[in-house]
C-alpha cells in the first residue's frame, strides 16, 4: 500500500496534526504521537505555513500550579506545543484558554494521519519496545529458608 501523501497542502497536515493530536490524548503511550505533532508543526513554522500566536495559560498544568503553552495557528486549525525560552521573551501573553475556540471536524482516519506526517517531516513513529527482543524465561531458583 504504497500512497503519494501530499506534504504541500497545509491544511492537510493540520487535519492530520489534528487527528494526531486527538489520538494522543487518549493513547496508553502518546510520547511518539506528540513527538510527531511536534516535529510537524516545527516544520510548519520553519516553511512560514504556520505561525506562532502567542503563549496561553495550559488547562492542565501537570503538577506545577501554572504552566503555558505555545499557541500556534495552521490554516483554520490552532494548536498547542511547549514553549521555549525565547517565545516568553518574543510573545505576548493571551491569558486562559477560550472555550469559543474550536478546530473544525476532520475525518482522517489516524493511520493516514501519521502516514501524511511521517511522509511530511521524515520523523518515523515506532511502538514502544518495538525493537526490543522478548524476555527469556528464566526457572525460579529455590532455596531452603536460612540458606
Amino acid at each position: 500500500m504504497d500512497h503519494d501523501y501530499k506534504t504541500d497542502d497545509p491544511d492537510l497536515i493540520a487535519q492530520a496534526i489534528f487527528t494526531v493530536n486527538k489520538h494522543a490524548k487518549t493513547a496508553p503511550d502518546s510520547r511518539a504521537l506528540y513527538d510527531l505533532k511536534k516535529a510537524a508543526i516545527e516544520k510548519l513554522i520553519l516553511e512560514k505555513k504556520a505561525r506562532k500566536i502567542g503563549l496561553q495559560f495550559s488547562r492542565n498544568p501537570g503538577l506545577s500550579q501554572q504552566r503555558s503553552d505555545l499557541l500556534i495557528e495552521c490554516g483554520r486549525y490552532q494548536f498547542h506545543i511547549p514553549p521555549q525560552k525565547s517565545d516568553f521573551q518574543e510573545l505576548p501573553h493571551l491569558g486562559k484558554l477560550s472555550d469559543h475556540v474550536r478546530n473544525p471536524k476532520t475525518r482522517m482516519s489516524l493511520k493516514e494521519a501519521k502516514l501524511t506526517l511521517q511522509a511530511y517531516t521524515g520523523h518515523k513513529v515506532t511502538r514502544p519496545n518495538e525493537h526490543r527482543q522478548p524476555a527469556k524465561y528464566q526457572k525460579p531458583v529455590f532455596k531452603r529458608l536460612g540458606e
